[in-house]
């Protein structure tokens, strides 16, 4: 053993009571009860001595009760002067009792006291205080020398067994603390990322509508100021009513994927160009159910990218193409180019950085950049 061992006291998982079994709790106490039971009738029964001399007996049962119970408490918060001063007050009282004739009390006691002392101090103090306390067992005992130390061996053993028994319910105690506390780290790591998921579809929903909303209204605005015809302005305005209808109708579909519950990818594209003017979507491979996040994200991407096109590429052709791979399926936004819309410096710049949070977190990837004509935008997911 190392120095450490020597000097390491027993957890206080293993010193305490938690984890002790209901039928094991009871044992003990009938144990303890039958223990201190014997010792009285002893006591009691013992005609040689005097009613004082009794009396002290009695005293001196209460007093080693108080003093098992501090010995108790002190080796639970691992104070060692106090716990061998409560020892070496329990040994003397075993000597007092022998001296007074009341053998069997002190026999018990110098027994009880070198199990204990090897169950709940450090080893290195243990063996020092059993020995005291079996050495003065063996003294007074009668027996022959072999059954002296048969007994002796046998009882610290116990205590060895007892000390290895508890050390192995404190780790055990340990390591279920341990998973209970992992296994609330991971209902929060749930949760929040349950929140990060929601909180993007709910970013992605509203960047696509409202945004798309802000922008005929805001140009609906500028022509009443520049006093353009009704008809102009009305259209704007009937845009932008048919946008909060979408809007409307992408929070349901957001709520819907929530649940669990998504159109076919194929279909969304197709309304999604159907509202866009000169848009076309194409899908090529294999077509294949896709996993909710995937989906999604795919979906996201796609609004995200003709919002964008609606902001910074006005009257640009756009081209969506929906590829179906073996191991990821990718979407291509192509544009023409086109001329910068009224609030084409509008909004902080986080889409594409959401739309490429999105694609990292499923293990993609999302490429934006300028292509021959216009703006690329490439969504990659694996399935």
């Amino acid at each position: 053993m190392t120095d450490n061992a020597w000097m390491r006291w027993p957890s206080r998982e293993a010193l305490s009571r938690v984890g002790v079994h209901k039928a094991r709790r009871a044992l003990a106490r009938v144990a303890r009860t039958i223990v201190l039971a014997s010792i009285i009738a002893t006591t009691l029964t013992n005609r040689e001595l005097s009613a004082w001399a009794l009396a002290g007996g009695i005293a001196g049962i209460v007093a080693c009760a108080f003093l098992a119970w501090g010995f108790w408490r002190t080796t639970l918060e691992h104070r060692l002067l106090p716990s061998l001063a409560l020892f070496a007050l329990l040994l003397a009282i075993a000597a007092v009792g022998q001296s007074a004739g009341f053998r069997v009390p002190a026999l018990v006691l110098w027994c009880g006291c070198a199990v204990v002392a090897v169950e709940r101090l450090p080893l290195a103090a243990a063996l020092p205080a059993t020995t005291v306390a079996l050495s003065a067992y063996a003294t007074v005992n009668n027996d022959v020398w072999l059954t002296t130390a048969a007994t002796t061996g046998g009882l610290a053993l116990a205590g060895y067994v007892l000390r290895l028994d508890a050390e192995a319910r404190g780790s055990a105690q340990r390591l279920l603390a341990q998973e209970r506390a992992a296994r609330a780290a991971e209902a929060e790591s749930a949760a929040l990322a349950e929140r990060a998921r929601i909180a993007r579809e709910i970013h992605d929903v509203l960047a696509h509508s409202l945004s798309a909303q802000l922008v005929h209204l805001e140009a609906a605005r500028l022509l009443i100021e520049r006093g353009a015809d009704r008809e102009v302005i009305l259209e704007r305005v009937v845009a932008a009513r048919g946008m909060a209808r979408e809007g409307l109708a992408e929070t349901r579909q957001a709520l819907s994927a929530l649940r669990g519950e998504m159109s076919p990818l194929e279909d969304f594209l197709g309304e999604l160009v159907t509202s866009a003017d000169g848009a076309d979507v194409t899908v090529t491979g294999e077509r294949q159910p896709l996993p909710a996040e995937a989906s999604q994200a795919v979906r996201r991407v796609a609004q995200e990218a003709l919002t964008n096109v609606r902001k910074h590429a006005l009257g640009a052709k756009v081209h969506i193409r929906l590829d179906y791979g073996e191991r990821e399926v990718t979407l291509d936004v192509r544009d023409s180019g086109g001329r910068p819309g009224e609030l084409s410096g509008s909004g902080a710049g986080y889409g594409l950085l959401g739309m490429r949070e999105r694609a990292e977190l499923l293990g993609g990837s999302l490429d934006a950049g300028p292509g021959e004509e216009g703006f690329v935008v490439t969504l990659k997911v694996p399935v």
